[in-house]
């Protein structure tokens, strides 16, 4: 190479360089200065109450959400139910969100903002999450290039520096201008299991619970909502954190994603729970280690009715009567709600963690109370 080459190239690997820090310097997480699209809100004419359809693509993988009998659903888990609350964020606040700075940094630097549109040959790495908005009849509302976001860091207690998304790096398809958005849109992945509506059942007021199936074997029963928890076989004493743990596990479960191919007659050696609750209902849940991962599948049924009617008090007064029962009339109502959903809910098969279900995959040895030792003498 002679000199003048040499020279030429160095002058290219500055310029470019010199882009690339300006574009991906986040000292202070903003972009400054002044663009000729500054202050632009590129989605301010958006006919948000049309979008009946938001498809999201990266290196990956994608997600489609549609609306199907009035109701959001993610076409990659079965048309399952979606979560309503993040699509209504994400639609609310794309017509307010402005354009803090714009530039033409050229195709060579776009990888480094993740902003090769995905499915044209783009590694996984440097491609960018493309973004489209339909109507009901498939008309391509709005489409964006979604690209790195935009990170503030701020002093916190501990001794590294708190990051803070701000905003986000983005492309209008066939356009060569970097835009820089004043919101990070940070729930906008292609990951369908993130938009699962996260409703699930909640076993509640459990009279008795057993365990059994693969694995452990035991029964736990109380007389009273409040009582204190035994076995029902009468052997041994239980441990009452141990019991707590389990039955509140029952009322606080969460999953993950959805498992499309499982149904509950083919999980492999499952251990079912059956909690029988002071509300009539009956819930029997299975368990199977998903293969190759610390998760579970979990499918439940939910079978009986509730009490149509209040059992007065004892000692109950003539006054409180009313009272009373517009307790129980509104209780009621919420309970028959919960209870149709919850019937909704299993026909699915679930993918559950097994940190949430430790306490119900304990054997008999593990309910059982440990005797506390006797004081020294002296001590």
């Amino acid at each position: 190479m002679n000199r003048k080459a040499f020279l030429i190239l160095l002058a290219l690997v500055v310029v470019l360089g010199g882009a690339g820090l300006v574009l991906l310097k986040q000292g202070d997480g903003a972009w400054r200065g002044g663009g000729t699209k500054a202050g632009a809100k590129p989605f301010e004419k958006l006919p948000v109450n049309d979008v009946a359809r938001i498809r999201l693509q990266d290196g990956q993988g994608e997600v489609t959400l549609v609306i199907q009998d009035e109701r959001w659903t993610v076409k990659q888990r079965g048309d399952y139910r979606a979560n309503h609350q993040d699509i209504g964020d994400l639609l609310v606040k794309l017509p307010d969100i402005k354009v803090v700075q714009s530039e033409n940094i050229g195709a060579p630097l776009l990888p480094r903002l993740n902003l090769v549109e995905p499915g044209k040959g783009a590694k996984a790495e440097e491609a960018g999450t493309l973004l489209e908005l339909s109507d009901k009849s498939g008309k391509v509302l709005a489409s964006l290039l979604l690209g790195k976001k935009v990170i503030k860091k701020e002093d916190s207690p501990l001794p590294i520096k708190q990051e803070i998304p701000v905003g986000r790096y983005v492309l209008s398809p066939g356009s060569p201008i970097v835009l820089v958005l004043s919101d990070a849109l940070k729930n906008a992945d292609a990951k369908p299991a993130q938009w699962l509506a996260k409703d699930f059942f909640k076993a509640e007021r459990i009279k008795s619970l057993t365990a059994g199936g693969g694995g452990a074997q035991w029964k736990i029963t109380r007389g009273e909502e409040y009582g204190q928890w035994k076995f029902a076989d009468g052997g041994g004493q239980l441990g009452p954190s141990a019991a707590a743990a389990a039955v509140n596990a029952l009322a606080s479960l969460a999953f993950s994603d959805i498992a499309l191919d499982v149904k509950a007659e083919t999980l492999d050696k499952p251990r079912t729970l059956v909690a029988e609750t002071f509300d009539n209902l009956t819930y029997t849940i299975k368990l199977a280690k998903k293969p190759g991962s610390d998760n579970y599948f979990l499918s439940f049924k939910v079978a009986g009715k509730p009490p149509r009617e209040r059992k007065p008090e004892k000692g109950e007064k003539p006054e409180d009567k009313e009272r009373l029962d517009k307790q129980f009339a509104d209780g009621l109502k919420k309970l028959d709600e919960r209870l149709k959903l919850e019937q909704s809910l299993a026909a699915w098969t679930y993918v559950v963690a097994a940190k949430t279900l430790e306490p119900l995959l304990k054997n008999r040895a593990q309910l059982v109370a440990v005797p506390r030792k006797p004081p020294v003498p002296g001590r």
